[in-house]
């Protein structure tokens, strides 16, 4: 009992690496591969929160797991639940010398096989299999003006997230910004998913099952909660779906082509273009879809010179199109990746990630040189190509910056 007693004090509070790795598990992954601040915050997913320095905690997989890495490797945490990990008391099993052996042999086993569908679960939701940095190398040879940015937003990985939690959550983007649909995301988990865990006062839900959500009272549930018109939509979406198709069929839409999937999602209430391709990218498989809303077709024009006679006043189903043809002959079959680049480069809160000197920059340090003698100050860089222990800039940084 007072085993249980500290069990529940140790998950209680969300775990940090600093105080000992005896629980945190790892893999072997650069920070080139994979950025967790970049690629848990662009918007791709809404149940991530940085609950330390450096420390990710959100729902996957149906579990509550937090996240951190160092320079080469990338370090989770799951968190058990009541069902994961406890065998003992189970239908009132004593214990003694006898089988205190057998029990703690079949634990070992147990955590190993945990273990192994933890990194199964990880590597497939970070799609660790491509290798991102060859595709930041073609994407750069192709593109002067992502290789520009390329080696500031390193490590940019598209997730394949749960089909039925990336629609649902994207039919909430309608109108919206990151922050409050993450608190709107948060709202649909608590009021129709099961609780999984609580970590220092916050409660973490496993994401509604289409069953929960196509329930005739959760349009009324969700309007009171803030959704407006979009807790039609959830309802409806999901209603049609079990309705006309079942529950397998979201996850099946993985092996069909791009258009057909994509039209396929928009017949759904609340479903344009522009969320079906996200789902598509996100959780679908099709690394060719690129969505296209304002936010993108602004970059399109400035940063590409991407002109059209007659601009629309907004974004037509022909512009939608063009655009991705655009970008696809650009980047090619992953054109959606490097999107996700762009569009995570160009995000306010990112920006000052600009203001850093980078690994790459030797060319702008001549050149600005040349204009104005300075100094160059001491950095200490690292792989991922940030710098840290920088001394105050320089006039020859500062003015680098305001250019």
């Amino acid at each position: 009992m007072h085993a249980c007693q500290q069990m529940r004090k140790v998950m209680a509070s969300h775990a940090v690496l600093s105080s000992g790795v005896n629980t945190w598990r790892s893999l072997a992954c650069e920070k080139s591969e994979l950025r967790l601040d970049l690629t848990l915050a662009c918007g791709q997913s809404f149940r991530w929160r940085e609950t330390a320095d450096g420390h990710w905690t959100g729902v996957m997989g149906g579990r509550v797991w937090t996240l951190t890495q160092t320079e080469d490797t990338l370090w989770y945490h799951v968190y058990k639940s009541n069902d994961r990990g406890v065998m003992a008391g189970k239908g009132g099993v004593f214990i003694n010398e006898k089988n205190k052996s057998q029990m703690k042999a079949a634990l070992k086993k147990e955590e190993k096989e945990h273990d192994k569908e933890d990194k199964t679960i990880l590597t497939d939701y970070f799609q660790l299999n491509v290798n991102l940095r060859d595709l930041y190398r073609k994407w750069g040879a192709a593109d002067p003006h992502f290789k520009k940015i390329a080696d500031i937003f390193t490590g940019v990985r598209m997730l394949r997230q749960d089909p039925t939690e990336c629609l649902f959550s994207f039919i909430c983007t309608s109108n919206n910004h990151i922050s409050r649909i993450q608190g709107m995301v948060e709202r649909l988990c608590e009021a129709r998913g099961n609780l999984l865990c609580r970590l220092d006062q916050t409660s973490y839900y496993d994401f509604p099952s289409l069953s929960s959500l196509a329930d005739s009272s959760v349009e009324a549930c969700l309007r009171e909660l803030g959704f407006g018109y979009r807790a039609r939509f959830l309802q409806q979406s999901a209603k049609q779906i079990l309705d006309n198709r079942g529950d397998k069929w979201l996850e099946g839409l993985r092996s069909v082509p791009y258009l057909e999937a994509r039209d396929a999602l928009r017949a759904l209430p609340g479903v344009g273009t522009k969320v079906a391709d996200c789902v598509c990218l996100m959780s679908l498989d099709k690394a060719d879809a690129v969505p296209i809303d304002t936010h993108v077709w602004q970059i399109a024009k400035r940063d590409y010179k991407y002109a059209v006679a007659n601009e629309p006043k907004s974004i037509t189903e022909k512009l939608h199109k063009d655009i991705g043809d655009f970008f696809r002959s650009l980047w090619g079959p992953y054109a959606g990746w490097a999107q996700s680049v762009s569009f995570c480069a160009d995000l306010k809160k990112f920006q000052k990630l600009k203001e850093t000197p980078h690994l790459k920059r030797e060319k702008e340090d001549s050149d600005c040189e040349s204009v104005v003698t300075c100094k160059r100050p001491n950095i200490k860089t690292v792989k991922n190509g940030t710098a840290k222990n920088r001394k105050p800039k320089s006039a020859c940084q500062k003015e680098e910056q305001v250019i």
